[in-house]
């Protein structure tokens, strides 16, 4: 295992369904110890076999597999919870001295895998309600002047007329009583890891 700085390689191999990547990760196996990680939000399903290009059950025996078939479909499944999932298997793949190749095409999770999340408190209905009747009968801009008073950061950097984005970042400082940006966590692979990526 090569290293550069004492961060050891991930490679990643990204593109749309039935582009070849798990072809190409299967040939790698051949010349390289590795094992795969799917980063495809459908094969973390069983049973979602029929248009995801699953890998079969020979070539997930000839090289392990990881974040397949683990999650029923009539479970949800978050990036936030990808992302924990992968760095366990990156480490774990690392203890055996193999390469951790990340294969796929959902690049929500690759991003954030490589990038990090923010992680903050999920969607309050009550609040939503709230803001939607406040939306109604003043308009967004109201909203919008409320955020720039509570979190003028946040507001600069958002439009005025974004009413997702605006709605999430009230609903953050009133469920916590603290702006977003506090909440930034990084969960950076590249802080541990150097990715490679084609």
């Amino acid at each position: 295992m090569k290293y550069i700085k004492n961060k050891p390689y991930v490679v990643a191999i990204l593109g749309p369904t039935a582009s070849g990547k798990s072809s190409v990760a299967l040939k790698i196996s051949e010349y390289i110890p590795c094992e795969i990680i799917s980063i495809d939000s459908a094969l973390v399903y069983c049973d979602m076999d029929i248009g995801t290009n699953k890998p079969s059950i020979i070539e997930r025996e000839i090289t392990p597999h990881h974040l397949i078939d683990i999650i029923e479909p009539t479970k949800s499944y978050s990036v936030i919870q990808f992302c924990e999932d992968a760095l366990f298997s990156i480490k774990n793949i690392l203890k055996k001295k193999k390469l951790p190749l990340l294969v796929g095409g959902t690049m929500l999770y690759f991003k954030a895998l490589r990038d990090g999340i923010n992680k903050l408190p999920p969607a309050n209905l009550k609040l939503r309600t709230k803001f939607n009747i406040d939306i109604n009968k003043y308009g967004i801009s109201f909203l919008y002047d409320k955020l720039k008073l509570l979190d003028p950061v946040t507001a600069n950097r958002l439009n005025p007329q974004d009413k997702q984005r605006i709605q999430r970042a009230l609903e953050v400082i009133e469920i916590t009583g603290k702006p977003i940006s506090f909440f930034l966590i990084k969960i950076m692979c590249y802080k541990n890891y150097l990715i490679a990526y084609y």
